[in-house]
Protein backbone atom coordinates (compact mmCIF):
# COMPACT_ATOMS: atom_id res chain seq x y z
CA UNK A 1 0.00 0.00 0.00
CA UNK A 2 2.53 2.23 0.54
CA UNK A 3 4.79 1.80 -2.27
CA UNK A 4 1.09 2.05 -4.19
CA UNK A 5 0.61 5.43 -2.65
CA UNK A 6 3.94 6.84 -3.49
CA UNK A 7 4.28 5.74 -6.99
CA UNK A 8 0.34 7.35 -7.09
CA UNK A 9 1.97 10.56 -5.84
CA UNK A 10 4.79 10.63 -8.05
CA UNK A 11 2.95 10.15 -11.53
CA UNK A 12 0.39 12.90 -10.41
CA UNK A 13 3.05 15.13 -9.60
CA UNK A 14 4.13 14.28 -13.21
CA UNK A 15 0.66 15.27 -14.62
CA UNK A 16 1.01 11.77 -16.18
CA UNK A 17 -2.16 9.61 -16.90
CA UNK A 18 -3.00 6.29 -15.53
CA UNK A 19 -3.74 5.18 -18.97
CA UNK A 20 0.13 6.82 -19.96
CA UNK A 21 1.87 5.23 -17.09
CA UNK A 22 -0.02 1.42 -17.84
CA UNK A 23 0.98 1.90 -21.84
CA UNK A 24 4.49 2.44 -20.00
CA UNK A 25 4.85 -1.05 -18.46
CA UNK A 26 2.44 -2.84 -21.11
CA UNK A 27 -0.49 -3.04 -18.52
CA UNK A 28 -4.37 -1.44 -18.54
CA UNK A 29 -5.26 1.76 -16.54
CA UNK A 30 -7.01 -0.75 -14.30
CA UNK A 31 -4.18 -2.35 -13.28
CA UNK A 32 -2.18 1.03 -12.59
CA UNK A 33 -5.22 1.51 -9.83
CA UNK A 34 -4.58 -1.65 -8.41
CA UNK A 35 -0.71 -1.15 -8.27
CA UNK A 36 -1.53 2.61 -6.42
CA UNK A 37 -3.42 0.85 -3.68
CA UNK A 38 -1.86 -1.82 -3.12
CA UNK A 39 -3.66 -4.69 -4.24
CA UNK A 40 -1.46 -5.90 -6.87
CA UNK A 41 2.24 -6.14 -6.77
CA UNK A 42 5.14 -4.93 -9.55
CA UNK A 43 7.94 -5.92 -11.56
CA UNK A 44 11.39 -4.07 -10.40
CA UNK A 45 12.08 -3.64 -14.12
CA UNK A 46 8.89 -1.86 -14.15
CA UNK A 47 8.75 0.25 -10.98
CA UNK A 48 12.23 1.48 -12.71
CA UNK A 49 10.44 2.15 -15.63
CA UNK A 50 7.66 4.04 -14.27
CA UNK A 51 10.12 6.54 -12.02
CA UNK A 52 12.14 6.85 -15.13
CA UNK A 53 8.52 7.84 -16.67
CA UNK A 54 8.06 10.34 -13.86
CA UNK A 55 11.40 11.70 -13.74
CA UNK A 56 12.57 10.57 -10.44
CA UNK A 57 16.76 10.34 -11.81
CA UNK A 58 17.59 11.03 -8.51
CA UNK A 59 19.88 7.67 -7.33
CA UNK A 60 18.93 8.09 -3.14
CA UNK A 61 14.97 8.46 -4.48
CA UNK A 62 15.18 5.65 -6.65
CA UNK A 63 17.01 3.78 -4.48
CA UNK A 64 14.11 4.25 -1.84
CA UNK A 65 11.65 3.50 -3.72
CA UNK A 66 13.13 0.18 -5.30
CA UNK A 67 14.05 -0.75 -1.52
CA UNK A 68 10.24 -0.40 -0.95
CA UNK A 69 9.28 -2.49 -3.79
CA UNK A 70 11.91 -5.47 -2.63
CA UNK A 71 10.70 -5.31 1.31
CA UNK A 72 7.04 -5.58 -0.28
CA UNK A 73 7.46 -8.60 -2.10
CA UNK A 74 9.08 -10.38 0.78
CA UNK A 75 6.84 -12.68 2.66
CA UNK A 76 5.12 -12.11 5.81
CA UNK A 77 4.79 -14.17 9.00
CA UNK A 78 1.04 -15.26 7.81
CA UNK A 79 1.73 -16.57 4.62
CA UNK A 80 2.50 -20.25 6.41
CA UNK A 81 -1.00 -19.67 7.28
CA UNK A 82 -2.56 -18.97 3.86
CA UNK A 83 -4.14 -22.11 3.45
CA UNK A 84 -6.29 -21.31 6.38
CA UNK A 85 -7.10 -17.37 5.43
CA UNK A 86 -8.97 -15.97 2.91
CA UNK A 87 -7.53 -12.98 1.35
CA UNK A 88 -9.68 -10.47 3.11
CA UNK A 89 -8.46 -11.22 6.00
CA UNK A 90 -4.65 -11.81 4.98
CA UNK A 91 -5.13 -7.75 3.81
CA UNK A 92 -6.12 -7.22 7.37
CA UNK A 93 -2.71 -8.68 8.80
CA UNK A 94 -1.06 -6.72 6.61
CA UNK A 95 -2.66 -3.17 7.85
CA UNK A 96 -2.68 -4.47 10.94
CA UNK A 97 1.20 -5.33 11.64
CA UNK A 98 1.73 -2.22 9.67
CA UNK A 99 -0.77 0.23 11.97
CA UNK A 100 0.12 2.65 14.09
CA UNK A 101 -2.90 3.37 16.31
CA UNK A 102 -6.21 0.60 16.19
CA UNK A 103 -9.09 1.83 17.46
CA UNK A 104 -11.66 -1.23 17.92
CA UNK A 105 -15.01 -1.33 19.07
CA UNK A 106 -15.88 -4.95 19.82
CA UNK A 107 -20.16 -6.08 20.42
CA UNK A 108 -19.42 -9.72 21.13
CA UNK A 109 -15.81 -11.36 21.41
CA UNK A 110 -12.93 -10.43 23.36
CA UNK A 111 -10.39 -8.56 20.79
CA UNK A 112 -8.20 -11.04 19.20
CA UNK A 113 -5.02 -9.10 20.56
CA UNK A 114 -6.18 -9.87 23.80
CA UNK A 115 -7.57 -13.48 23.74
CA UNK A 116 -5.96 -16.53 25.54
CA UNK A 117 -5.24 -19.63 23.91
CA UNK A 118 -7.86 -21.73 25.55
CA UNK A 119 -10.37 -18.52 25.03
CA UNK A 120 -9.24 -18.30 21.36
CA UNK A 121 -10.18 -22.36 20.80
CA UNK A 122 -13.22 -21.94 22.16
CA UNK A 123 -14.14 -18.95 19.91
CA UNK A 124 -12.05 -20.47 17.12
CA UNK A 125 -14.27 -23.89 17.38
CA UNK A 126 -17.47 -21.88 17.41
CA UNK A 127 -16.91 -20.50 13.70
CA UNK A 128 -15.49 -24.34 12.30
CA UNK A 129 -17.24 -26.85 14.06
CA UNK A 130 -17.05 -28.76 11.59
CA UNK A 131 -12.65 -28.47 11.36
CA UNK A 132 -10.43 -31.28 12.20
CA UNK A 133 -8.48 -30.20 15.72
CA UNK A 134 -5.11 -29.96 13.87
CA UNK A 135 -6.61 -26.76 12.14
CA UNK A 136 -8.18 -25.36 15.15
CA UNK A 137 -4.94 -25.58 16.85
CA UNK A 138 -2.99 -23.97 13.56
CA UNK A 139 -5.91 -21.33 14.17
CA UNK A 140 -5.44 -20.65 17.30
CA UNK A 141 -1.52 -20.10 16.76
CA UNK A 142 -1.80 -17.78 14.35
CA UNK A 143 -4.33 -16.13 16.36
CA UNK A 144 -1.37 -16.02 19.29
CA UNK A 145 1.30 -15.31 16.81
CA UNK A 146 -1.05 -11.59 15.40
CA UNK A 147 -0.65 -10.85 19.78
CA UNK A 148 3.64 -10.47 19.28
CA UNK A 149 3.13 -7.19 17.69
CA UNK A 150 2.27 -5.88 21.21
CA UNK A 151 5.37 -6.67 22.41
CA UNK A 152 7.49 -5.27 19.74
CA UNK A 153 10.07 -2.12 20.57
CA UNK A 154 7.52 0.18 18.57
CA UNK A 155 4.01 -1.27 19.66
CA UNK A 156 0.84 0.46 18.40
CA UNK A 157 -1.12 2.37 20.40
CA UNK A 158 -4.62 0.00 21.27
CA UNK A 159 -7.97 1.80 22.02
CA UNK A 160 -10.64 -0.81 22.62
CA UNK A 161 -14.19 -0.37 23.73
CA UNK A 162 -16.57 -3.41 24.25
CA UNK A 163 -20.45 -3.87 25.23
CA UNK A 164 -21.01 -5.49 28.12
CA UNK A 165 -22.29 -8.23 25.99
CA UNK A 166 -18.02 -9.40 25.47
CA UNK A 167 -17.54 -10.04 29.38
CA UNK A 168 -20.89 -12.01 30.02
CA UNK A 169 -20.99 -14.34 27.25
CA UNK A 170 -19.13 -17.76 28.67
CA UNK A 171 -16.52 -19.21 25.97
CA UNK A 172 -14.84 -22.03 27.00
CA UNK A 173 -16.18 -22.25 30.72
CA UNK A 174 -15.78 -20.63 34.39
CA UNK A 175 -12.11 -21.50 34.72
CA UNK A 176 -11.18 -20.55 31.31
CA UNK A 177 -13.22 -17.32 31.61
CA UNK A 178 -11.44 -16.17 34.27
CA UNK A 179 -7.87 -16.58 33.11
CA UNK A 180 -9.59 -14.40 30.14
CA UNK A 181 -10.16 -11.77 32.18
CA UNK A 182 -6.33 -11.68 34.71
CA UNK A 183 -5.14 -11.77 31.09
CA UNK A 184 -7.53 -8.88 29.70
CA UNK A 185 -6.70 -6.61 33.09
CA UNK A 186 -2.69 -7.03 32.15
CA UNK A 187 -3.61 -5.96 29.15
CA UNK A 188 -5.36 -3.00 30.14
CA UNK A 189 -2.85 -1.82 32.02
CA UNK A 190 -0.23 -1.77 29.31
CA UNK A 191 1.26 2.03 28.37
CA UNK A 192 -0.02 1.80 25.00
CA UNK A 193 -3.19 0.01 25.22
CA UNK A 194 -6.89 1.70 26.33
CA UNK A 195 -9.94 -0.05 27.23
CA UNK A 196 -13.04 0.91 27.96
CA UNK A 197 -16.52 -0.82 28.22
CA UNK A 198 -19.94 0.36 27.65
CA UNK A 199 -22.13 -1.11 30.16
CA UNK A 200 -25.43 -2.69 30.09
CA UNK A 201 -27.12 -0.05 32.02
CA UNK A 202 -26.24 2.83 29.67
CA UNK A 203 -28.75 1.64 27.47
CA UNK A 204 -28.51 1.61 23.73
CA UNK A 205 -25.11 3.32 22.04
CA UNK A 206 -24.11 4.70 19.14
CA UNK A 207 -22.43 1.47 17.47
CA UNK A 208 -25.17 -0.85 18.09
CA UNK A 209 -24.81 -2.08 14.35
CA UNK A 210 -21.77 -4.05 14.95
CA UNK A 211 -17.99 -3.93 15.44
CA UNK A 212 -14.97 -2.40 13.71
CA UNK A 213 -11.76 -1.26 13.21
CA UNK A 214 -9.97 2.08 12.55
CA UNK A 215 -6.28 1.57 11.47
CA UNK A 216 -3.82 5.03 11.51
CA UNK A 217 -0.26 4.47 10.09
CA UNK A 218 2.50 7.01 10.72
CA UNK A 219 3.28 7.08 6.95
CA UNK A 220 1.69 10.07 5.44
CA UNK A 221 0.97 8.16 2.66
CA UNK A 222 -1.13 5.90 3.16
CA UNK A 223 -5.09 6.87 4.43
CA UNK A 224 -6.81 6.00 7.65
CA UNK A 225 -8.64 2.80 6.84
CA UNK A 226 -12.10 1.10 8.33
CA UNK A 227 -12.40 -2.20 8.52
CA UNK A 228 -15.71 -4.02 8.90
CA UNK A 229 -15.89 -8.46 8.78
CA UNK A 230 -18.72 -10.04 7.93
CA UNK A 231 -18.85 -13.97 8.18
CA UNK A 232 -17.84 -14.50 4.59
CA UNK A 233 -15.76 -11.33 3.58
CA UNK A 234 -14.88 -7.78 4.83
CA UNK A 235 -15.54 -4.10 4.16
CA UNK A 236 -12.24 -1.81 3.96
CA UNK A 237 -13.26 1.31 3.94
CA UNK A 238 -11.04 4.40 3.71
CA UNK A 239 -12.50 7.41 1.49
CA UNK A 240 -12.30 10.34 4.15
CA UNK A 241 -16.09 11.04 4.64
CA UNK A 242 -16.40 7.19 5.52
CA UNK A 243 -13.32 7.16 8.17
CA UNK A 244 -14.83 10.54 9.55
CA UNK A 245 -18.18 8.75 10.43
CA UNK A 246 -16.51 6.32 12.19
CA UNK A 247 -14.22 8.07 14.06
CA UNK A 248 -16.82 10.35 15.23
CA UNK A 249 -19.10 6.91 16.42
CA UNK A 250 -16.14 5.46 17.98
CA UNK A 251 -15.35 9.18 20.04
CA UNK A 252 -19.15 9.52 20.93
CA UNK A 253 -18.56 6.05 22.46
CA UNK A 254 -15.86 6.81 24.63
CA UNK A 255 -17.96 9.19 26.02
CA UNK A 256 -21.02 6.86 26.72
CA UNK A 257 -18.51 4.27 27.98
CA UNK A 258 -16.86 3.79 31.97
CA UNK A 259 -13.58 5.36 32.03
CA UNK A 260 -10.77 3.40 31.93
CA UNK A 261 -10.07 2.86 35.33
CA UNK A 262 -13.48 2.76 36.02
CA UNK A 263 -13.10 -0.59 33.47
CA UNK A 264 -10.51 -2.36 35.14
CA UNK A 265 -12.79 -2.31 38.20
CA UNK A 266 -15.59 -3.61 36.04
CA UNK A 267 -14.10 -6.43 34.53
CA UNK A 268 -12.30 -7.49 38.32
CA UNK A 269 -15.96 -7.23 39.42
CA UNK A 270 -17.37 -9.33 36.67
CA UNK A 271 -14.18 -11.60 37.01
CA UNK A 272 -15.03 -12.27 41.50
CA UNK A 273 -18.73 -13.35 39.86
CA UNK A 274 -17.38 -16.10 38.19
Amino acid sequence: MLLGAQLRRLREAADISAEKAGYEIRASRSKISRIETGRVGLKIRDIEDLLTLYSVTDPQDRSRILDLARQSSTPDWWTKYGDLMPGWFESYLGLESAAETIRNFQVQFIPGLFQTEDYARAVIRLGHQAAPAEEIERRVRLRLERQELLSRSDPPRVWVIMDEAVLRRPHGGPAVMRDQFRHLLDAGRLPRVTLQLVPFSHGGHAAASGSFSILRFAERDLPDVVYIEHLTSAVYLDQRPDVEHYLEVFHQLSGEALTPAATLTFIEQVADQI
